[in-house]
């Protein structure tokens, strides 16, 4: 933990819309609507927020944390500490006090046994919530669920949100339940009023409301690749549950029937099956592909431990699928609710022999929608797995995000080919390179012509497809593919830059969620006199634009969450000329990466280096 002594707010006036806030419960006491209605009712006035959810594996009673930050200048990454703490989980009431820096403010359910020594430096605002409960008129049964909706009218009021705009998202959420919205904004109203009339307001921090945020919208990254997918015409998707990439599939079962409905029929047009196991979750979809139809699976990194054979397979008979890894902290089962971005050297080599695979990394939920549809494209075109790789923090925490736009723009099947242009032909071999691309043609399912069929091999062949032990049939096979495959980078999502303000010898590298602290990190070193220019890797393999970012700085930091500095290893390799300019900074607590941690990381390495201080 982090020298709060450090944490100082600056002046005496009030602080508006800059604060993170932490909501302390325990898991499956109800608590997620009430999260959420504080969180969105920010989001509604205008203020730029991010919501963390830090939670158990699933076990009830076990202790949860969601995390609200609050930023009218835009810096939404994670902190290592909190403003305030609503404290309604006994288990950690102490832990969650320590937390706040001196000034910070601390609100407390009255069934808590407080420390007997409380730091005098914070602010402390009592909550009579099973007092307040006793009054209310609300089932037994339903008391221990509704009480979380009086904290947030508490709040509310402390914080100076109308009470108007409470109202207002809590009718939203229970738009199709009227009854449920109005029992609960009783509740909420209960609390507010209770604040109004015997809290004295004591803290700095205010809420205000600003100019809508009316080009955006609250979702999660597995919200929008599960809505891209759709979008993108996926037409099979087989999978297996876990977390944290179930909610991806859950998302696309939940709008299939809205978006992909034919008119005329009535009928689906996408098919999504739960199967027994990774293992068949992934033939499935390879069989789908094989086939013809647009296919995908989602899983986390165990899952693609399970299916690497058959990826395998579909690589070398070069079979379109896509497949989704939403991280979590591993070896092994590891931390499955927590986030990090250790599987991107697994599947950079995944496989035996020589494989090579190509890797989205969207860093935004905007980029999760664009690039699932994305990966469709250009599985089929390139007819290869292609790896969409994301993490939990993405995935399943809601963000602030651009509305999706899709383009108007034909779906791109690659090079199919059918009964009119075979009958062109003398003969057809599915593994033969025509145009010097290194993409053959290929047939699927469907198609009538007697030249149509072909043997998918997953053993050596030639370019018909036969049976061949021939090395020149295998060299030529394997150099064909790392050509395509090479060629493919160019249609990748290129890396984006954020130049310094000033001329910078120095850059940092980053991918994938860590976006938010790291345009942070780069803001918070500018105010420090250490100028930087940030490139955000959105591909792997990487294109000379990476190569040339890497040429131009004398050193850039490589910063990532996993142990041993994959991006940092992988771009070495890719980049080996200049591999001695690439430095490793790494953070593998399984939460999201702070501007905090970066900065005095990067400013630990220059000072080691004899660089921009003492």
């Amino acid at each position: 933990m982090m020298d709060l002594s450090k944490i100082k707010y600056e002046g005496e006036g009030p602080i508006v819309n800059e604060f993170c806030m932490a909501i302390c419960t325990v898991n499956g006491s109800g608590s997620a609507t009430a999260n959420h209605i504080l969180y969105r009712t920010l989001f509604h006035m205008g203020i730029p927020t991010a919501g963390k959810n830090i939670f158990p594996s699933n076990i009830k009673g076990l202790p949860t944390w969601f995390v609200i930050r609050a930023s009218q200048k835009g810096c939404t990454g994670r902190l290592p500490y909190d403003d305030l703490v609503i404290a309604m989980n006994q288990a950690t009431v102490e832990r969650d006090m320590e937390y706040l820096p001196a000034g910070g403010v601390m609100f407390y359910a009255d069934h808590l046994k407080m420390p007997e020594s409380l730091n005098p430096d914070l602010i402390y605002y009592p909550m009579p919530i099973k007092e307040l409960m006793k009054n209310a008129d609300v089932p037994r049964k339903l008391q221990s669920f509704m009480e979380n909706m009086l904290f947030v009218g508490i709040v509310g009021q402390i914080l100076r949100i109308p009470i108007e705009d409470l109202q207002s998202t809590i009718f939203e959420h229970f738009s199709s339940k009227p009854k449920i919205a109005e029992s609960n904004f009783g509740m909420v109203k209960l609390g507010y009023d209770f604040a109004a009339e015997n809290l004295e307001k004591k803290d700095r921090f205010f809420v205000e409301k600003l100019a809508p945020l009316s080009d955006y919208i609250l979702t999660d990254g597995n919200n929008a690749g599960g809505l891209g997918s759709l979008f993108g015409g996926v037409q099979y998707c087989s999978w297996y549950p876990i977390t944290p990439a179930t909610s991806l599939v859950e998302a696309m079962i939940d709008q299939v029937d809205i978006i992909r409905k034919d008119p005329v029929t009535g009928k689906k047009t996408c098919v999504i099956l739960q199967v027994e196991d990774e293992l068949a979750a992934i033939g499935a979809a390879i069989g789908a592909g094989w086939a013809g139809l647009r296919s995908m699976t989602a899983t986390s990194g165990p899952g693609i431990s399970l299916m690497t054979e058959n990826i395998g397979l579909a690589y070398f008979a070069e079979i379109p699928v896509v497949i989704w890894d939403v991280q979590r902290v591993g070896p092994s089962t590891g931390l499955p609710t927590r986030t990090a971005q250790g599987d991107l050297s697994m599947l950079y080599f995944l496989g035996h022999g020589d494989t090579s695979h190509i890797i989205l990394i969207p860093g935004s939920v905007t980029e999760c929608f664009e690039f699932a549809w994305k990966s469709l494209d250009l599985a089929e075109k390139y007819q290869t797995p292609i790896f969409v790789l994301t993490d939990l923090d993405l995935g399943m925490n809601q963000w602030v995000t651009k509305k999706f736009e899709y383009p108007n723009k034909p779906i791109d099947r690659g090079k199919l080919i059918w009964e009119k242009d075979l009958e062109k032909l003398e003969t057809w071999g599915r593994y033969k390179d025509i145009e010097g691309d290194g993409i053959p043609y290929r047939t699927v399912m469907g198609n009538q012509s007697p030249k149509a069929a072909y043997f998918t091999r997953g053993t050596g062949h030639d370019a018909y497809g036969n049976y061949s032990e021939d090395p020149k049939n295998w060299s030529d096979i394997l150099l064909r593919i790392g050509h395509k495959l090479r060629n493919a980078i160019r249609d990748l999502p290129g890396p984006v830059f954020r130049k310094a303000k000033e001329e910078a010898d120095i850059g940092i590298i980053a991918m994938g969620s860590t976006d938010d602290a790291i345009l942070e990190t780069q803001d918070k070193l500018a105010e420090l006199g250490i100028h930087a220019d940030y490139m955000r890797i959105r591909s792997l393999p990487s294109n000379n634009a990476v190569r040339e970012f890497i040429a131009s700085h004398s050193r850039s930091y490589v910063l990532e969450l996993n142990r041993d500095g994959q991006l940092c290893d992988i771009l070495s390799l890719e980049i080996s000329e200049y591999s001695q300019k690439l430095i490793s900074i790494s953070d593998i607590g399984g939460m999201p990466m702070t501007a905090m941690w970066a900065v005095e990381n990067i400013l630990n390495r220059e000072r080691k280096e004899g660089k921009n201080g003492n």
